[in-house]
């Protein structure tokens, strides 16, 4: 599955658990919350100030 701007948080963390710690990383440490489970990923780097395009290149490698 290649992660979009588009792809729900929650639905990244189902696919890729191991993926936490990027997340935490860039501030994101709130996984668990209301927001993240409906929140997509271009939503949750405007909240925290984070570069789309560089964390979406960054997590896909990852993914892979």
């Amino acid at each position: 599955m290649t992660i979009t701007k588009d792809t729900i948080i929650a639905d990244i963390l189902k696919i890729a658990p191991n993926s936490v710690p990027l997340f935490q990383s860039i501030g994101m440490h709130c996984l668990g919350c209301a927001m993240a489970s409906g929140e997509t990923l271009e939503e949750a780097c405007a909240a925290h100030g984070v570069n789309l395009d560089e964390f979406l290149e960054e997590l896909n490698a990852f993914v892979e």
